[in-house]
């Protein structure tokens, strides 16, 4: 069995993976996840929309999106003070990483950008890893969040490059991977996956995910959405994802990213805990916790403790690999 890290997949390995019999891919997968991580060990994260809704982009299945009569409402950046007391809740809740997601295009050098580097510091002192998604970034600003003491920055692919048009036409696929390579040079982790649910075929999820794996380094968290469907936007009517797909996506990605945090993201509110089970055997270790996920319902953070204690899993402490470094050098 190959398990060894690797960045050269082609799409016929990918497809041949992602096609096998159902129950020996996640066979297969569970045995990568067994020796890259620690099964039993699960990241939580809460996710934190800083500025919600007027968004200029036309993201299909957005509801922050200005031109979508979806109800949501229009929030100016948060204060800090403010942001600082959520991120402690979802500390004192288990949570070890605190992602603050802003509705923008792109970054701009202003105020609210000085403000943000003012909230990464301030979750940083708290000990939680720290994560942004704020639209496109310069490699500039990406240094200026590194030095801020950003951990981590999430810029998905959404879905493969050929039918990326069909999702989004305000920003080009190549202006994502430019964001994703800022970020990388800066230093900082990336987290990056996908949705599944656009209206996509498989061979778009799979080219998805060879983009994915073939990155000169692997993202260090990749996140797998199911589509939540909002009424107002273009995707209000596509069906609900089968939760056969989404352990689909979440196998395969373990097989070729095995050290990969793969992430059970969106969607989660609509999977009973034994299908969320069954997403975690196939290689899931990081779930988002917290009632909201920016503008979407997600399962409550006592709903979570209870899957937790019923499946024997635990939180992944913070800055786990740093700490395991420094011991290792003092040791």
């Amino acid at each position: 069995m190959q398990s060894a890290i690797r960045t050269n997949w082609t799409l016929e390995e990918i497809y041949e993976i992602y096609n096998s019999p159902l129950l020996e891919l996640v066979f297969r997968a569970a045995n990568i996840h067994k020796k890259f991580n620690d099964t039993a060990e699960v990241q939580v994260c809460t996710l934190l929309s800083i500025k919600t809704g007027g968004c200029v982009e036309d993201c299909a299945y957005c509801p922050q999106a200005a031109r979508y009569n979806t109800g949501v409402n229009v929030h100016a950046l948060m204060k800090k003070d403010e942001v600082l007391s959520y991120a402690q809740k979802a500390k004192d809740a288990g949570s070890t990483r605190f992602c603050m997601g802003a509705a923008w295009r792109e970054v701009r050098d202003n105020r609210d950008f000085d403000r943000v580097i003012e909230m990464v510091k301030g979750v940083n002192e708290m000990g939680m890893e720290v994560c942004c998604t704020l639209g496109m970034l310069t490699e500039t600003q990406a240094q200026k969040l590194a030095d801020a003491g950003l951990y981590a920055y999430n810029h998905n692919l959404d879905t493969s490059s050929e039918y990326y048009d069909h999702i989004i036409t305000t920003r080009t696929y190549d202006d994502r991977l430019q964001t994703l390579d800022n970020v990388r040079k800066a230093g900082v982790s990336v987290c990056c996956g996908g949705i599944i649910g656009l209206g996509e075929t498989h061979e778009d999820r799979i080219k998805m995910l060879h983009t994915l794996s073939t990155m000169p380094e692997h993202p260090e968290s990749v996140p797998i959405n199911a589509l939540v469907a909002i009424a107002g936007t273009p995707l209000a009517n596509n069906d609900k994802v089968d939760v056969w797909d989404m352990i689909r996506m979440i196998a395969t990605a373990r097989i070729l990213m095995p050290k990969a945090m793969v992430r059970l993201s969106a969607g989660r509110t609509s999977m009973s805990v034994s299908e969320q089970a069954l997403c975690f055997m196939a290689g899931a270790n990081s779930i988002f916790a917290g009632d909201k996920l920016l503008t979407t319902p997600n399962p409550s953070f006592e709903e979570d403790d209870a899957m937790f204690q019923l499946l024997g899993l635990k939180p992944r402490v913070a800055f786990k690999e740093e700490k395991a470094l420094v011991e290792e050098i003092t040791n």
